[in-house]
C-alpha cells in the first residue's frame, strides 16, 4: 500500500475511518493503563482523530505520527492551535502546547526523534496496514517506544468479503506480533454494525498490552 493511496484518501475526503467523537473504548478503558496525568501518549498513524482532544482535556501530553500533512493541518485547526513547524530528515514536526506530530513515514520516526513516551494508543494504525507490513510495523513500534504499555483496538471480520483498510486482525495475529514483549488482555469486544461496506459483520476489540517482566 503506497503513500499515495493515503494522500488521495485525504484529498478526496474518503475518511470513513475518522470518528467525530472520542472512541468509546478509549474513554472506557484508557485509565486501566494506570498512567499519571501529564504522561506522554503516542498515537501512531493518527489522522485528525478527536481522541487527541480527549487526551489533552484529561491532562495528558500527546505525540503522533501521520503520513498526511492535510490531516494534521485539519487536526490543529480543529484544536484551535497554531503549530510551530520544523523539518528534518524527511519528516515535519508540528508542535504546540503538550502536542507534537511527526508528519511523514512512520518508519522514519526513530526513538531519538520520538522521545520518551509512557504509553501507546493504537486505534487505527495496525488495522490500517496490509498483512505484509504489520510485522515490520509492530517490531518498529516496540523498538522506538521500548515496549511502552498500549491500548490497542482491532477489528475482526471475514477478509474475503471486503478489502481493507481497515483490515481484519485476529487474536492469533495480535499474539503473534506482541506476545513476546507484552502480557495481552482483551478488555471489551463489541459487534460493529453499519460501519463496513455492505453491512459486513465485524467485531471490534480493545486490548491492554503491558510489558512483560524481564
Amino acid at each position: 500500500m503506497e503513500a499515495n493511496f493515503w494522500h488521495q484518501k485525504w484529498e478526496r475526503g474518503e475518511i470513513a475511518f475518522h470518528q467525530s467523537e472520542a472512541n468509546p473504548f478509549l474513554v472506557n478503558h484508557f485509565e486501566k493503563l494506570n498512567l499519571a496525568k501529564t504522561s506522554r501518549i503516542f498515537l501512531p498513524l493518527c489522522g485528525k482523530t478527536r481522541d487527541f482532544a480527549w487526551l489533552l482535556a484529561n491532562g495528558y501530553r500527546v505525540v503522533g505520527a501521520e503520513l498526511s500533512e492535510l490531516a494534521i493541518n485539519e487536526l490543529f485547526n480543529d484544536l484551535g492551535l497554531a503549530p510551530e513547524i520544523s523539518k528534518f530528515r524527511g519528516l515535519s514536526r508540528y508542535s504546540a502546547d503538550h502536542i507534537d506530530i511527526f508528519v511523514g513515514d512512520i518508519f522514519a520516526v526513530s526513538s531519538e526523534y520520538l522521545g520518551s513516551v509512557n504509553a501507546i494508543y493504537d486505534r487505527a494504525a495496525l488495522v490500517a496496514l496490509p498483512a505484509g507490513i504489520r510485522e515490520q510495523y509492530t517490531a518498529h513500534l516496540i523498538a522506538i517506544t521500548d515496549a511502552a504499555p498500549q491500548l490497542l483496538i482491532t477489528y475482526e471480520y471475514d477478509q474475503q468479503l471486503m478489502d481493507g483498510p481497515p483490515f481484519s486482525v485476529t487474536e492469533d495475529e495480535v499474539r503473534q506480533h506482541y506476545g513476546a514483549a507484552y502480557q495481552l488482555k482483551p478488555v471489551e469486544s463489541d459487534n460493529v454494525a453499519g460501519v463496513f461496506k455492505g453491512g459486513i459483520a465485524a467485531i471490534e476489540t480493545a486490548w491492554l498490552l503491558q510489558k512483560t517482566n524481564g
